[in-house]
């Protein structure tokens, strides 16, 4: 007998499905920079305050500066007011050192003879090298930090702090805004600032206010042509880069303002933004890295969407 007429072809039919199988749901993508920004939500960002944005405009466009009065508050009421005054109008980019940073102010601030008179302002400040850690915002980076107990986030800014001696401070990454000064802690003040162009020199950290960062246009600033004097200085007058103004977005009027806003450091959006950026997972990585420094984690930046 045939082996076949042992099971009916309906029979066959019938139990088919029993053997059918569902297809597998596929996994969810791994979050990336890209997906998480994607999937941020209006709540998830911040404008600029137009009293705390410095707009610097230089021969290539314009440059944001975003203070942080958080960490400085009396170098950034100083600045402010020396804007307003006018101060830095007219003045020039003095030092481009390479790998380093952009600085600029009066190139004859030395001499009393030639130096540009202050009016409401002030040429120097006591340091504001730190603050208290207490009730300051931080977003802790799970990875550590050689420079520090712990570094991490503030308010759209890095930063790092002291937890047993209650201090925090801001941090030297790339685009972050410095007052110059002298041998001593008290010898700046704002009328000479620089801006980081380069590997992060987190050697800085507390030894310099920083109390800002660029928010649009570093680009401006790291493409200038390196001076050739010691520590990047130009030696000829011909070659500084003249500053038309430096203007606070509050003085300009609406329709001249950037629309920018900072994705805030404090949300869940910016945490999942740390994640995605320890563990690399897009497709052209092979080693997922699973570490992160402080300063290779973005700040992202935007333009503000318009209301419809």
């Amino acid at each position: 007998m045939s082996l076949r007429r042992l099971v009916p072809p309906a029979a066959c039919l019938l139990a088919a499905p029993l053997f059918a199988q569902t297809p597998a749901p596929k996994p969810a993508a791994p979050p990336t920079t890209a997906s998480v920004l994607a999937a941020t939500t209006a709540a998830d960002w911040r404008p600029l305050d137009p009293e705390n944005t410095l707009y610097m405009e230089v021969a290539g466009g314009r440059v944001v500066i975003e203070l942080a009065p958080a960490f400085a508050p009396n170098h950034a009421a100083n600045v402010r007011a020396l804007v307003r005054e006018g101060f830095f109008d007219g003045l020039s980019i003095n030092r481009v050192q390479d790998n380093y940073v952009v600085q600029w102010g009066d190139p004859d601030g030395d001499d009393e003879a030639k130096a540009r008179p202050v009016k409401n302002g002030k040429k120097a400040l006591a340091a504001e090298f730190d603050r208290s850690a207490e009730g300051l915002p931080f977003t802790k980076n799970p990875d550590g930090d050689v420079y520090a107990p712990e570094a991490g986030w503030s308010g759209g800014f890095p930063a790092a702090r002291d937890p047993k001696a209650g201090r925090a401070w801001m941090t030297h990454c790339y685009g972050v805004l410095g007052a110059g000064r002298g041998n001593t802690a008290d010898s700046g003040g704002g009328a000479e600032l620089f801006v980081v162009i380069g590997h992060a020199p987190r050697h800085l950290d507390r030894n310099i206010t920083a109390f800002g960062r660029v928010v649009k246009g570093i680009d401006r600033l790291s493409s200038l042509p390196r001076g050739t004097g010691t520590m990047g200085f130009h030696e000829q007058a011909a070659q500084r880069v003249s500053i038309t103004s430096i203007k606070l977005a509050a003085d300009v009027s609406e329709a001249q303002r950037e629309k920018l806003e900072v994705l805030r450091t404090e949300s869940d959006a910016f945490r999942a933004l740390i994640e995605a950026r320890r563990h690399r997972r897009e497709d052209w990585f092979l080693d997922p890295v699973g570490k992160v420094e402080l300063c290779n984690v973005p700040l992202p930046v935007r333009e503000a969407k318009r209301e419809r």
